[in-house]
């Protein structure tokens, strides 16, 4: 009777074992990268308990000295286990174990404890929710975020979940887009328009923004509006600011434009008397549009020296040859090394 032996694997030369893909793909780093995050949240909860009890666990109130009061009232409560709950962010998904505590109000009515690190029914991050939404506003739909996203989130990402997210976000653009301004102490404004890449109706196109940003009176820049009105026309500047006036805009002291005619009409209609100055990078565009590539860089060098060199504006050759660099003085001897 012959026996049949096997060799184990582990004997096997590497070179002889088949290797499959997807069968290696374990990463020790991202492992151990969410248990010490699992481990650092699941801390920061326990220590946000342990300060509104007062006291470690399994621990008492210490009571205080004669004579010693820090101020704060003793809390009563006490724990009472823990829950699971998940929490997917830009880590990933991982399972958390929330303590549970019952405080005694001042009425001796009791209520359930609840951290403000962790939000009741917080599912994700808020770093989690804006991947999400950076995600299908940049084109991809509802059911291709899952996809795009499932190595980092797994399955924890659905259809729904991104359409929740993307109400949610669509919320607080509106109530970003309608914030008061009266209490910006804005003392500049910068107007330009600019044209972006979105997905409308299943289709990627170019539509026009029309973009307003504050400067405040410590240099501090704050953008005000992005609006899309279908283009750079009088009326749709012209809707903007109304809209910045209505919500409390005061006049601004200085503004600075893109040299388009539509927003400088309608700048002279709701601002009149305020100072405008071009955008020196608009009009540096617009001259190397116009200027041969031979000639681009002496443009360039001309206008930086009008805008920036300090003391009186030096004067552009017209012609069309090229400034001539002279050598430094002594150039041709050379110099024994030191």
């Amino acid at each position: 009777m012959k026996s049949i032996t096997t060799k184990h694997d582990s004997l096997q030369p590497v070179a002889d074992t088949a290797v499959y893909l997807f069968d290696d793909w374990f990463d020790p780093i991202e492992a151990a990268v969410r248990d010490r995050v699992r481990g650092f949240i699941q801390a920061m909860i326990e220590g946000e308990l342990d300060e509104k009890l007062q006291r470690p666990r399994y621990g008492r109130l210490t009571k205080p000295s004669s004579g010693a009061n820090d101020g704060r009232a003793a809390v009563v409560g006490h724990r009472h286990g823990h829950r699971s709950r998940s929490l997917t962010g830009t880590f990933g998904r991982i399972a958390l174990e929330m303590p549970r505590a019952r405080l005694v109000g001042p009425d001796g009515e009791t209520s359930e404890w609840k951290s403000k690190v962790l939000r009741a029914y917080q599912r994700r991050t808020l770093a989690a929710d804006a991947l999400i939404a950076s995600a299908y506003l940049a084109g991809t739909n509802t059911r291709r975020v899952r996809r795009a996203l499932k190595a980092l989130f797994a399955e924890g990402v659905g259809k729904d979940v991104v359409s929740r997210v993307w109400r949610k976000v669509k919320s607080d653009w509106e109530a970003w887009n309608a914030r008061s301004l009266a209490e910006e102490p804005i003392v500049r404004l910068i107007l330009d328009g600019t044209v972006v890449r979105v997905r409308l109706d299943r289709k990627a196109t170019a539509i026009s923004l029309l973009v307003v940003i504050g400067v405040r009176a410590d240099g501090q820049k704050v953008l005000l509006a992005i609006k899309s009105m279908g283009g750079e026309s009088t009326e749709a500047w012209r809707a903007v600011l109304d809209d910045l006036i209505k919500r409390g805009l005061r006049r601004p002291q200085f503004l600075i434009v893109d040299g388009a005619a539509g927003l400088e009409m309608a700048l002279a209609a709701v601002w009149d008397g305020v100072p405008v100055q071009r955008c020196t990078v608009h009009k540096l565009r617009n001259l190397l549009a116009h200027a041969p590539e031979r000639l681009r860089d002496e443009v360039s060098r001309c206008l930086a020296e009008k805008v920036f060199r300090p003391g009186p504006w030096r004067r552009c050759r017209r012609s069309g040859r090229r400034r001539s660099k002279k050598p430094p003085p002594n150039s041709h001897v050379r110099r024994a090394p030191s």
